[in-house]
């Protein structure tokens, strides 16, 4: 294993200028495909844990919602055409005689995900459920009869994590975690699941767009429409004014909407997610592992959403390396940012990254030999401790999404 840090001679992301924060809410089709198949992967995990007692191949993170149809209309419209979700990718549907009722679990386990996460709308009639799933390689489903604590990497590939969050990265993430809260869903039932919001910082002005569903049977007309909106920009001034990082602050919430024009002037959904007519999701597509989209920073091409969490390194280091980059800008003083880099090789046991990149920025007055032995400590103690983090991972203790 090779192991670098080095000093990064660059401003802190959240002393340049310009700053762009997004954040894809729990209703929205790119959130919903990275957390049904997050939640089919945890059900899988239970079945094969407890039919075998060790998780056996699978790779969950290939799904499509492709957008249905629907007729919105004050006081309630009518879905036309359900939803699709379709499901695909790789599972062990049998082994040494014993058969696993892989698709009965995907269906089920998208069905929960919705009731619990949607008001209006009703998994079996608006959605549509396709499988297709294979059984794995030879050479993949050979990583999982090895029987060592340890499992080699299933794939070639790259991770990175930072710390910490900056203020505007902290409030995107606040902000649609408030709207999407039972209180806000209590004083505000009109409101829809599905919510982005995007931020841009210059300097400490902050511009907040945010994309807000409606909910077309509890809003009676236009007029009504555009006073809930009101009300609810309300809401989030007060709240965004809670927070003293920004001098000023604008809000655009729904900023397509125009006035006059009826039900095709304003944002109405039947369920509360754009999936049901407007825009389809992809797994990927959606927030990275910290819950945010940060177009400042570094970041890599693997979705953690489905992966198996014993040797998917793209799940697991995905997820490691934001873990390990907040424990050493906790712990070591002098830093202003870091930024974990992990690499993996096929095969290779994954507490054996063939590459460990650690960036940092520092304070002023701090000299990179002066933290580097307390860095390496941190990084060497949590590599050798890969496997409690596996087990947390499959204990479902970690965010994802």
């Amino acid at each position: 294993m090779r192991f670098v840090i080095e000093e990064l001679k660059q401003l802190p992301v959240f002393k340049q200028k310009v700053e762009i924060v997004e954040r894809k809410g729990i209703g929205h089709p790119d959130y919903i495909c990275d957390a049904i198949m997050e939640r089919i992967s945890a059900e899988i995990c239970r079945e094969y844990l407890k039919r075998v007692g060790k998780i056996l191949h699978y790779n969950l993170d290939k799904a499509l919602l492709a957008a249905g149809e629907a007729e919105t209309k004050f006081g309630g419209g009518k879905i036309k055409k359900p939803m699709k979700l379709i499901i695909g990718d790789r599972a062990t549907y049998s082994i040494e005689g014993m058969e696993f009722d892989i698709d009965k679990i995907v269906v089920k386990s998208a069905k929960d995900w919705f009731k619990e996460n949607f008001r209006f709308l009703n998994p079996e009639e608006h959605v549509k459920y396709e499988i297709e799933l294979k059984h794995g390689s030879a050479s993949l489903t050979s990583i999982f009869k090895e029987k060592k604590k340890v499992l080699g990497a299933n794939d070639t590939s790259a991770s990175v994590g930072y710390a910490p969050f900056t203020p505007t990265e902290k409030i995107v993430l606040d902000i649609e975690k408030f709207l999407n809260s039972k209180r806000f869903k209590k004083e505000f039932p009109e409101s829809g699941e599905d919510i982005k919001v995007m931020a841009t910082r210059i300097g400490n002005e902050l511009n907040l767009t945010i994309a807000m569903a409606f909910i077309d049977s509890l809003v009676k007309d236009e007029r009504t429409y555009f006073r809930m909106k009101e009300e609810m920009e309300e809401k989030i001034r007060e709240f965004v004014k809670e927070n003293p990082n920004f001098e000023k602050f604008e809000i655009w919430l729904n900023a397509l909407d125009r006035r006059g024009k009826g039900e095709e002037g304003v944002y109405l959904t039947v369920t509360g997610t754009s999936a049901e007519s407007g825009d389809s999701g992809q797994v990927g597509r959606g927030n990275r592992v910290n819950g945010v989209i940060s177009l400042n920073r570094p970041s890599g091409n693997e979705a953690a959403a489905g992966k198996n969490p014993v040797s998917h390194v793209g799940k697991i280091y995905n997820l490691l390396t934001f873990k390990i980059a907040e424990e050493i800008y906790d712990k070591v003083a002098g830093l202003e940012e870091v930024y974990v880099w992990m690499v993996s090789r096929i095969g290779m046991p994954i507490d054996k990254p063939p590459l460990i990149s650690v960036q940092t920025v520092l304070t002023k007055n701090t000299e990179l030999e002066s933290v580097k032995k307390e860095i390496e400590e941190i990084v060497e103690d949590r590599i050798a401790r890969m496997n409690e983090f596996v087990v947390e991972l499959i204990r479902k203790n970690v965010q994802v999404c």
